[in-house]
């Protein structure tokens, strides 16, 4: 390490003298400190490379700066040299265990300084290595912390958005990185209601294996019509669920989107009712759709909650559900008006619904265009 600091440290002025000269001429770059004290505040102000100190000075002694320089915390690990005439094995383990690093015995050999010195410099130059990959992955350590913190919050909110959006609308919420369409507000939106006939009958007599298994085919069935038309489920009921369009991402068509998903899910449960009547459970399906206001947010208790539409329109899907036979899918006035390009409809008598101080027409959908 040419150009490396070293600090001699000793209270006779030739010794310091043919010290600096000496190490010089290797190109080290030399200061001088002229006894412990002087010392002690030129380590603390130039972070010498190495340190070579004499044992015997007045006031404070070389045993006594090592114990010092090692007890604080303040001061860079930095190589110590003990100069010394005495070479009793007792002061060499004096001096070792007051934390100095290698001797040298007085008089001083050029060849063995140069040599000692360039040890004691190979010593610093690995612990300062040590210490630099010690902060670097500590600072690593840190920032893969914070990595695993942010994800472990983002799997946290993907786990509550996939709950009741399709993965790829939740997707492009995570990607904005704005949760705040969450909040509170109203919208316009188109609210699918649907569920399974003669659940509850079955349900009575059956095993409750079987009501699970049953409840598994038909959401197995519902669930990826619901994503491939982006519907935002809102709950589970036991054999029905409810799903609506425009909220918390707008799209242009929510009514034509409920209607190609409720013939979606009709076809789809067409077939897992098949296989249970075959069983001797006649199982059939109902939809309800209606479209306007509600108002829409996240509901429930601390640490549990949903994502969910209230209001006159949801309750009027679910009204239409209730009156819709096996395989009918009735649909509001607004909702025929806008799908009545692409879906035969066909009229059906005003119903007089729960909570509707008027009859509410409603129209059958019996297929696409």
């Amino acid at each position: 390490m040419t150009g490396a600091r070293i600090l001699v440290v000793d209270d006779v002025p030739e010794n310091r003298e043919i010290l600096q000269l000496r190490l010089q001429s290797q190109g080290y770059a030399v200061t001088t400190a002229v006894d412990g004290q002087d010392g002690l505040a030129k380590i603390a102000s130039m972070a010498p490379d190495v340190v070579l100190l004499d044992v015997m000075m007045p006031k404070l002694d070389g045993f006594e700066v090592c114990r010092r320089l090692r007890a604080d915390p303040a001061i860079p690990f930095v190589p110590i040299i003990l100069l010394t005439a005495r070479a009793e094995t007792r002061d060499l383990v004096a001096g070792l265990g007051a934390g100095a690093d290698d001797y040298l015995f007085k008089p001083i050999d050029h060849a063995t300084l140069v040599a000692r010195v360039r040890a004691m410099l190979r010593i610093k130059r690995l612990h300062d290595q040590v210490q630099q990959q010690a902060r670097e992955l500590a600072d690593w350590n840190t920032r893969l912390e914070a990595r695993v913190a942010t994800q472990l919050e983002e799997i946290v909110r993907v786990g509550k958005l996939k709950r009741f959006l399709a993965p790829q609308l939740a997707e492009v919420i995570l990607a904005q990185g704005d949760d705040s369409i969450l909040r509170n507000h109203r919208r316009d939106i188109a609210v699918l209601f649907c569920d399974l006939r003669g659940f509850t009958a079955f349900a009575e007599h059956a095993e409750p294996e079987e009501v699970m298994a049953l409840l598994a085919d038909f959401h197995a069935a519902v669930g990826p019509p619901i994503h491939a038309y982006e519907g935002t489920l809102d709950r589970f009921m036991g054999d029905g669920l409810m799903v609506f369009f425009n909220d918390p991402l707008p799209c242009p068509d929510p009514a034509h989107r409920a209607v190609r998903l409720a013939v979606a899910m009709r076809e789809a449960v067409h077939a897992i009712s098949t296989k249970w009547q075959r069983r001797g459970q006649p199982i059939g399906f109902g939809v309800g759709i209606a479209q306007g206001y509600a108002t829409l947010g996240q509901i429930g208790l601390e640490g549990r909650n949903d994502y969910s539409a209230i209001g006159s329109t949801p309750n009027l899907a679910a009204r239409l559900c209730g009156e819709a036979a096996d395989g009918e899918i009735l649909i509001s006035s607004r909702v025929a008006d806008a799908v009545g390009d692409i879906a035969e409809l066909q009229a059906t008598d005003a119903r007089i619904l729960k909570g509707f101080t008027r009859a509410v027409p409603a129209w059958n959908v019996i297929g696409m265009r």
